[in-house]
């Protein structure tokens, strides 16, 4: 692989700033990614020129500048997330023979991005662009089974809210998948598995939905199990 070392150090101090909780110092920057604290300073300066990396002088501390969102929301408006997703997506229905769809999670909710139906099945109601909540359905619960325990308290904030939350993603932990039965359609039932990010938060969830007790879920969720990772190269570039 070819490296130009500003270029990967500078990517690096920007995948490392986002996956904090906040702006940390100069110098845990360079101890986590092991870089001359003189050369640290040098790219945060650089970046902070540039409005990728904002500094708070009260607290001497670095984070994320206006910049660094603005690529967020290009990220967003070109949709390169559906259009990797989509042949992926695609090549799973034919091989299962199963309707597939392809979810974020947005706040409380999933936003569907990508759906195909699968020949001889009924339509579904998770179109490309419906909302649902995420504790009904299968992607949501595959996503909020992988967000960190202080994020999904701040997204359930109602104790009983929470309690039920935190039963319903139990057996995501232990079985790595999600599932859910009727709860979106009556006589239909969803596997789904969470797509991660550099940093492990769920980028998405891509979900088979098949009729009730007509299929043994193994062949399923190997399968989606494959395209899951194939997606996750992709995002990550190295796909």
């Amino acid at each position: 692989m070819t490296r130009v070392p500003a270029a990967d150090n500078t990517l690096r101090i920007l995948d490392f700033l986002s996956a904090q909780r906040g702006p940390v110092p100069a110098q845990m920057v360079a101890t986590a990614l092991e870089l001359p604290r003189s050369s640290a300073y040098q790219l945060l300066t650089v970046m902070c020129e540039r409005g990728y990396v904002t500094h708070v002088p009260e607290e001497k501390r670095y984070g994320l500048g206006p910049n660094s969102y603005a690529l967020a929301s290009s990220y967003t408006r070109q949709q390169p997330l559906s259009r990797l997703g989509a042949p992926l997506i695609a090549k799973l229905v034919d091989h299962v023979g199963e309707s597939a769809h392809m979810a974020v999670l947005h706040g409380t909710e999933v936003l569907y991005l990508v759906e195909e139906r699968a020949k001889n099945r009924p339509s579904l109601i998770t179109n490309v662009g419906v909302r649902l909540p995420a504790i009904k359905t299968a992607s949501g619960r595959a996503m909020l089974a992988r967000l960190p325990a202080a994020q999904l308290r701040a997204d359930f904030p109602e104790s009983r809210t929470y309690a039920h939350v935190k039963q319903l993603i139990e057996p995501v932990h232990r079985d790595g998948f999600a599932t859910e039965d009727g709860d979106v359609t009556e006589g239909l039932a969803s596997v789904a598995i969470a797509v991660l990010d550099h940093a492990g938060w769920p980028a998405a969830a891509i979900a088979l939905t098949y009729p009730r007790a007509t299929r043994d879920t193994a062949p399923l969720i190997a399968a989606m199990a494959q395209v899951a990772a194939e997606l996750g190269r992709r995002i990550h570039g190295n796909g």
